[in-house]
C-alpha cells in the first residue's frame, strides 16, 4: 500500500535551489521511497547497504563522487562519511541545484567528520514515520488555526478503543501492512536489533553488549519524563556520563527525541531538564512488549504514551507547516508544568497540555495560564487535547480540543 507523503512538497522546493539535499531519520521510515519518488527517471540510484559499492567509494572517493552521472541519490549516507567533502569540491565546481539528493538513517549532522564541509551547500529535510493524516489519507490545519487563534473541531463521536490502536500500531509503513501483531512484532524486533547492533556501532566504530537495548527500555518506560541519567544508569556496568552518551547516540539515529526544556531570562526558577521520547508510539509499544489490551488496563502508562503520541504527530504535521516551529516543555520550580510549548518564527508561542480523559475542567489549565501571564502578548492559546467529541473555550484564549482534531477534517 502505497501512502501520501506531504514532505514530498518541501522537498521538491528544496531540489529547486539547492545543489545537496539530505533527507534524514529513522530506519525503515520511508526516505528511500520518498527520494526514488521525487527522482524519479532524472536520478541514478545508488546505495551504499551494497558493500561492493561502499569499498570502492571508500577506496577513493574523489573518483567514485566525480565518475557519478550529474543527478544522483545516494542512500545511506551516513555510512560512508568520507564523501562529504569530495561531494563539498564537486558542488563547488557546479552548483546547479538538486545534483546530490542523500539519504541517511543517522542524524549526520553530529557526525565530526562532516563539520562544516557541506554548509551553504545543502538543505536538511527530517522525515518522520508516518502521521496519521498520511494513514488514513485525511486532511488536517490545525496547526493554522491554532495560531491563528481559531481552533475548531466537532465529531460525532469519541475515539475511545480506536485511540490506543492508534497509539500501538504506530507509523512505520512496513509493519502497518502487516496481517497480525505477531508479523508486527516480528518486524520491531528486527528493527530493534539491526538500529542497534549496525547504526549505533557504525557512527561510534565500538560494538556494544546489552547495556543499549537495556537502556533504551528504561527510556521506554520513562518516555514523556524528565530525563534523570543517574536513575537511568541505575543496574548497569556504566556510569552517568557513558549513560549520557548512549543516550545522545540512540537520539542520533532517530530511536528517540530530546524535547528541549523552554528557557527565559527572566525566570530564574525554570526547570533546565530536558524530556526523552521515543520517536514513535509503535516502537515504544514494541520496547515494552505491550500491546493494546494491556496498555488499555495500565492507564498511567497509557498517559504518558499519549503524551509522546501527540508531541509525535504535532512534529509531524510541523514538516510541511509554513514556518519553521521550535518545540519545548515548560516546568518551574514552583511545579506549574505544559507538557509542550511551540514557538513559530514570528515568535508566538502556543501552549499543548495533554490529557486522558473525555472531558476537562477550569483547573486543567493551571499550567496553561501561569505560563500566559509571563508572555500575555505573545500567548496565542493553550490547547488541553482530550477525548471528546468538540472544541469548548474556556476563555482568555483557552481551549480543550479533541485529540482528533490533529488528524480529521474538522467542522
Amino acid at each position: 500500500m502505497k501512502y501520501p507523503r506531504y514532505m514530498k512538497a518541501p522537498l521538491e522546493a528544496a531540489l529547486a535551489d539547492t545543489p545537496v539535499v539530505l533527507i534524514h531519520g529513522p530506519r525503515q521510515s520511508g526516505k528511500s521511497t520518498l527520494a526514488i519518488a521525487v527522482g524519479g527517471e532524472k536520478y541514478s540510484y545508488i546505495t551504499f547497504d551494497e558493500d561492493a559499492i561502499l569499498a570502492a567509494a571508500r577506496n577513493d572517493p574523489k573518483g567514485f563522487i566525480e565518475d557519478l552521472p550529474p543527478y544522483c541519490i545516494l542512500d545511506e549516507i551516513q555510512r560512508i562519511p568520507e564523501l562529504f567533502t569530495s561531494i563539498k569540491l564537486s558542488v563547488d565546481k557546479d552548483r546547479r541545484p538538486g545534483r546530490f539528493l542523500l539519504t541517511g538513517s543517522a542524524n549526520i549532522l553530529l557526525l565530526p567528520q562532516l563539520g562544516d564541509s557541506l554548509a551553504g551547500r545543502m538543505e536538511v529535510i527530517r522525515l518522520q514515520p508516518l502521521s496519521q493524516i498520511e494513514i488514513h489519507g485525511s486532511e488536517t490545519n490545525y496547526l493554522s488555526l491554532a495560531f491563528d487563534k481559531q481552533p475548531k473541531g466537532s465529531f460525532d463521536h469519541r475515539l475511545r478503543d480506536d485511540l490506543v490502536d492508534r497509539i500501538t500500531q504506530g507509523g512505520f509503513p512496513e509493519p502497518l501492512q502487516r496481517s497480525t501483531q505477531k508479523r508486527q512484532r516480528a518486524w520491531y524486533r528486527n528493527y530493534i536489533a539491526t538500529t542497534v547492533e549496525r547504526e549505533i556501532s557504525e557512527i561510534s566504530n565500538i560494538r556494544y553488549g546489552a547495556d543499549i537495548p537495556i537502556l533504551l527500555e528504561k527510556i521506554a518506560n520513562n518516555t514523556a519524563c524528565l530525563v534523570n541519567f543517574s536513575k537511568l544508569s541505575q543496574g548497569l556496568l556504566i556510569d552517568q556520563k557513558t549513560t549520557k552518551h548512549y543516550v545522545d547516540l540512540m537520539s542520533q539515529v532517530f530511536l528517540i527525541n530530546t524535547l528541549r526544556p523552554w528557557h527565559s531570562n527572566r525566570n530564574s526558577r525554570l526547570v533546565k531538564t530536558p524530556k526523552l521520547h521515543v520517536t514513535d508510539t509503535g516502537l515504544l509499544s514494541n520496547i515494552l512488549r505491550m500491546n493494546k489490551q494491556q496498555l488499555a488496563n495500565e492507564r498511567e502508562i497509557l498517559g504518558q504514551f499519549l503524551e509522546t503520541f501527540i508531541y509525535n504527530e504535532l512534529l509531524r504535521l510541523s514538516g510541511w507547516y509554513e514556518q519553521e516551529l521550535q518545540f519545548f516543555h515548560y516546568r518551574d520550580n514552583d511545579q506549574f508544568e505544559v507538557d509542550i510549548i511551540i514557538l513559530n518564527e514570528e515568535g508566538q508561542i502556543l501552549g499543548v497540555e495533554v490529557k486522558l480523559a473525555a472531558s476537562v475542567s477550569e483547573k486543567d489549565f493551571k499550567g496553561l495560564k501561569h505560563f500566559k501571564k509571563q508572555y500575555p502578548e505573545r500567548f496565542v492559546g493553550g490547547h488541553i487535547f482530550y477525548d471528546g467529541e468538540r472544541v469548548l473555550s474556556f476563555g482568555e484564549g483557552m481551549y480543550a480540543v479533541p485529540i482528533q482534531c490533529l488528524w480529521a477534517s474538522t467542522n
